[in-house]
């Protein structure tokens, strides 16, 4: 048994790179009020937008993304019929929280309706903060639902949106007891607690939770303690954190090699498994069961971007087209609403870059969702994402 651990540490070290996360720290948070409703317009004119985005910083993805944001966001002004939007861009110096917010009061006082972006969670809950009492809304790039509410909504996918797709899809496939295994990180921790909340609130059980240290030797070290739990507790699924180019390709391997059989007690991924073609080729996912978005508007958004702009955009980028699509959207019906609250959080949502999504009045989201499998190295989908809400899987 040693012999293949070996082995496996070999095999998968050019897997093992730990990628930035969009998570920080949720300390002292001081979310702005729900007083902030938002400003009547005048649908029939341009809609003043303000576009936070993480130009401006030392680090070139931060940029790189910055630019993404923004050629997304002018393509949907380039879509948009019936509405009409004056754009404008400001930096924020990556995610500095204090950049953030005179950026926020700058387009506030130029006459910014709403605020989309910015992309980090401090930063966007800084914005939020600055335009306290000036009552403009805050479309905010970040997945940290630590800084929803307010006026401050999250334009991310949510691992409780995800966690919540899955267990629901699972208990009509008969699976009630989940192991829940993550890396002791703040993504980690806040994955575990997405999963067990939505695990307890579809009247499924949690028979266990396990961490492992973010290393190859932590996950090692982990794997026995892991496997012979799993086994104890009679677990139909492990529902795992572990990222793609990260901690899963590790996980995925060294369980089953320690013997934990994946028929029994099949992986369920947070994450997405379909980012990294290696990844179908792991036998322990053979079987399994994740969440991705919509691929049939997904790969419409991305051929549309790379034939404007000659390059695929960001995963990310569809995050500034969903939040100009939406304002659009309610401008376009001669909504004077449009940048408000309640016009923001209707009910039926709206159709973004990876399907439906709506806002949620505490400022998270959710989003529509398909579920897919891994049969024979090929990703395979079970259940195709909602085209609207209301319907299966919402």
């Amino acid at each position: 048994m040693f012999a293949r651990f070996s082995n496996a540490r070999k095999t998968l070290a050019r897997f093992f790179a730990f990628t930035a996360l969009l998570w920080l720290a949720a300390c002292d948070v001081t979310l702005a009020p729900d007083a902030n409703v938002g400003q009547q317009i005048d649908p029939t004119a341009p809609i003043e937008v303000a576009l936070l985005v993480p130009g401006g910083s030392a680090q070139a993805t931060d940029n790189q993304l910055a630019q993404n944001f923004e050629n997304a966001a002018r393509l949907a002004i380039a879509d948009l019929q019936g509405a009409s939007v004056n754009l404008t861009v400001y930096n924020t110096a990556g995610g500095n929280p204090q950049q953030a917010a005179i950026a926020a009061r700058q387009a506030v006082d130029a006459g910014a309706k709403i605020i989309i972006g910015p992309l980090y969670g401090e930063a966007a809950n800084a914005a939020g903060v600055a335009i306290a009492g000036r009552n403009v809304n805050v479309l905010a790039f970040s997945n940290n639902r630590a800084f929803a509410g307010g006026n401050v909504f999250i334009l991310g996918a949510t691992f409780g949106n995800t966690a919540e797709r899955l267990v629901q899809y699972g208990s009509r496939q008969g699976i009630s007891r989940y192991m829940v295994v993550h890396g002791d990180d703040l993504p980690g921790r806040v994955g575990r607690d997405a999963i067990t909340t939505a695990v307890q609130s579809n009247g499924a059980e949690v028979v266990g939770v396990e961490s492992y240290a973010l290393s190859q030797q932590g996950i090692f070290t982990a794997t026995r303690r892991i496997v012979s739990n799993v086994r104890n507790s009679g677990a139909q699924a492990v529902f795992t954190t572990a990222g793609a180019s990260a901690d899963l390709p590790i996980l995925a391997t060294a369980l089953p090699d320690a013997g934990m059989d994946t028929d029994r007690s099949r992986f369920i991924g947070l994450t997405r498994w379909d980012t990294l073609p290696q990844l179908a080729a792991l036998p322990g996912l053979e079987g399994g069961l994740f969440a991705m978005p919509d691929p049939g508007t997904s790969t419409l958004f991305a051929n549309r971007y790379a034939a404007t702009y000659g390059a695929q955009p960001h995963p990310l980028a569809g995050l500034a087209y969903d939040g100009i699509a939406a304002i659009g959207a309610l401008a376009a019906a001669g909504n004077s609403d449009a940048v408000t609250k309640s016009a923001l959080t209707q009910p039926q949502g709206f159709r973004g870059t990876s399907g439906v999504f709506r806002l949620l009045p505490n400022g998270l989201n959710q989003r529509g969702l398909a579920v897919a499998t891994i049969e024979n190295n090929q990703v395979v989908i079970l259940e195709q994402a909602p085209r609207s809400f209301g319907g299966p899987g919402l």
